[in-house]
This record gives C-alpha cells, structure tokens and sequence, in this order.
C-alpha cells in the first residue's frame, strides 16, 4: 500500500464523479428552457442506478476472473473478495479501485441522455441504462482492461477512448435512431436556452478529465503527471481549431470553443498514457478537424444526435485510439507506436477500434428497440410539447 498513491486516486474519483453532474449541465444549457431540469436529472440518475449496479454484479463482469476473454465472472459480485488490501499488481485498496472504476461506468451512460434529449421517458432510459451496462460497457471494460481478447491482441487504451467515448459515441448515434428526432427537428429553431450552463459544465468537465486521465495512471507519478500535461495540450489544440473554424465562418461562438475542447480531451484520453506532448499536438489537431466535419455532416444529414455524443466523443475517441498506434513512445511508456518503427501496435489498435465501433452501435440498437418494443423509449407527443420537466418532473426549471 502506498499513501500517496491511495491520496491521489481517492482525489482522482471525486473529479471523475463531478463530470457527471458537469455532463448534466453541459447538455441542459443547449436544450429548450423547458427540458432543462429533465437533462440533468437523466446525469444524477446514472450515479444512482450505476452505482447500484455496479457494487452488486457490473463491476464483477468488468473486472473478474476471465471467461473466454469476453466477460468477466461473478467473483466480485456484492464486492465479495474487494477489500481494503491492495489489488493485485497496484499500490492502492481494491475497494478504491472498485469506486474508481465506477465513475467511469457512470459517466459513460450519462454521455449517451445526448442521443434521448427532449422526449425519453424516465423509466425508459433506466431500464435501457442498466441493460446497456451490463451488454456493452461492462464486456468493453472487460476487453481492454480486464484481461479480455482485445488486451490479449496487444490493444491499449490508457483511460476509455474505446471503453468510454467510442462505446458512448456509436451508442448514441444507435440509440438516437431508434428513438427518432424530436417533433419540428429541422423545421423550427431548437436554440440553446442557456450557453453560460454548458460553458460552466464544459469547464466543469475540464477540470474533472484531471482526475480522468491523470488517475488513470493508478498512482502519483510521472506517468500520472505526464498524462495531465498532455490532456490538456490537446484539448487547447482541438478547443483552437474549433474557435478558428468559427470565427472564419463569422464569429468565435463559445458552444463551439467548449466543444472543441472536449473532442480534444475525447482524442487523448486513450493515448495519455502513451504519448509526449508532440504526439498531442497532432491528437488535438486532427481531432479538432474530425470532430468538426464530423458534426458538420451530423446537422447536414439531419440526423437528431441530439448533443452530439457521437460526432465528439465517438469520432474523437475513434482517432485517439488509432493514434495511439501512431505516436506511442517509449520515452512514456513501454510501448511503440508506428512512428517509432513498431506496425504491430497499430494493428491492434485497428482491430480494436472495429471491434468497439460495430458492437457499441449494433448491440445498443437491438437493446434500444427491445426496450422500445417492450415499453416504449419516449414521451407522448403531448407531454414532449409542454417539456420533460413538467410531465417527467412536475416541476419548472425558471419560474
């Protein structure tokens, strides 16, 4: 056990805890006036049921004893066998680790309520949360970080851009498309109701991939310090192109400042842990350029995304991950990517992203429309008219 360690990664999971809530608002603000309570609230409802869910059996499937390098087994269900001794091969209490974890299940749900914005019914989307976690995001974490056939193959991903941003991105586009576009999407405005709630859920989300990224070193070290430089070299790289972008076609809009940003932050963080600065300067900048056009193609196919989990997250945990391949260095890590002469690691990061992308988008479809089927995934037409806050809620966010 070591102190600083277990300091720092207890610090590390309450940063990654308030980017859910900062997820919440960051979706809030760019919806209509009256489903703003509705955005957030879907957030704190992923830490409770996720929480739940993972203490009792997701967390098990995660990262128990391998089962034929899909799943995990139930050894860990009810934390049975997680206790306060370090977990094997880290310097931390296992329990620590456990939590940890957690908020990273958690968070990755929660990017997804960008694909239901504005008409899903509540009890719908806990149901689809919590089979999603168990169908996708816990084989996932398995795959890759749990001694699964994709970390078998070689593929690396330092802190979720396949687990998290690839899987919540395709999920989400799936998700969106069963679900259908909000009623008058293309035919009236949907203007965000308030841009300083996204910018301070945007900045609160920045602050939180810290703790991301940094702690997904699992100690209080170089690797760690290494991690946290160059997220955020990314993520001004990517935030800098989109202001640039925008200001070209007219002004520097602050939605697309933040948004930049968090496709850079979406680039890095599988390959904190593996690149050096030079190497973010490049995730960042082609991050910032995918992202965009990606986005740009989302609004022109009229496609209701409605957030564009997708077009960020998605695209931008797909490159991170391909490049990974490309600038690994070992003046980082143990690890070479293609411009350090190793080709292997980049045809694992290949297989790796293929894999994610088609099952993420394949497996959420069918649970969307199990879940549509069986109970219906969104709001009658009346009650998404008067807005999720009232027939969701009873409640108003501004009176």
């Amino acid at each position: 056990m070591n102190s600083g360690d277990t300091a720092w990664i207890l610090v590390a999971t309450a940063l990654v805890m308030l980017m859910t809530p900062g997820v919440g608002l960051f979706y809030a603000g760019m919806v209509r006036r009256k489903n703003a309570i509705a955005m957030i609230t879907l957030s704190i409802i992923c830490l409770i049921v996720v929480g739940i869910q993972w203490v009792v059996y997701a967390y098990s499937l995660a990262f128990g004893n391998d089962v034929a390098g899909f799943i995990g087994d139930l050894s860990y269900f009810m934390l049975n066998n997680v206790g306060l001794e370090p977990a094997k091969g880290m310097t931390i209490p296992h329990i620590l680790f456990m939590i940890y974890q957690m908020m990273f299940a958690v968070i990755t749900l929660a990017i997804i309520t960008s694909a239901v914005a504005e008409r899903v019914k509540v009890s719908a989307f806990i149901v689809f949360g919590i089979l999603w976690i168990t169908f996708v995001y816990a084989p996932f974490a398995h795959w890759l970080w749990g001694n699964g056939w994709l970390a078998k193959i070689g593929a690396l991903d330092f802190a979720g851009g396949m687990v998290v941003h690839v899987s919540s991105g395709f999920g989400a586009l799936a998700l969106a498309l069963v679900i259908g576009k909000r009623m008058g999407f293309g035919e009236y405005s949907m203007e965000p109701h308030n841009i300083p709630m996204t910018l301070l859920g945007g900045a609160l989300l920045w602050f939180g991939w810290f703790g991301f990224n940094g702690g997904s070193a699992l100690a209080a070290n170089g690797l760690a310090a290494n991690a946290i430089v160059v997220t955020f070299v990314a993520s001004c790289v990517a935030g800098a192109v989109w202001m640039i972008v925008s200001w070209m076609r007219g002004k520097p809009g602050s939605l697309s400042i933040i948004s930049g940003v968090i496709a850079g932050l979406a680039a890095i963080t599988p390959a904190a842990g593996f690149v050096d600065v030079k190497g973010a300067i490049a995730i960042g900048l082609v991050a910032g350029i995918l992202c965009y056009i990606a986005l740009d193609f989302r609004v022109r196919k009229g496609i209701d995304e409605s957030l564009d989990a997708w077009a960020i997250h998605g695209i931008g945990g797909t490159w991170g991950s391909l490049a990974v391949g490309l600038f690994a260095t070992k003046a980082v890590n143990d690890y070479a990517g293609l411009l350090y002469g190793n080709v292997a690691l980049l045809k694992a990061q290949i297989i790796a992203v293929v894999a994610t992308v088609i099952y993420a988008f394949v497996v959420t479809f069918i649970l969307a429309k199990i879940v549509d089927v069986v109970m219906g995934l969104r709001v009658s037409h009346e009650e998404e008219y008067v807005g999720l806050d009232i027939s969701q809620h009873g409640e108003v966010a501004y009176s």
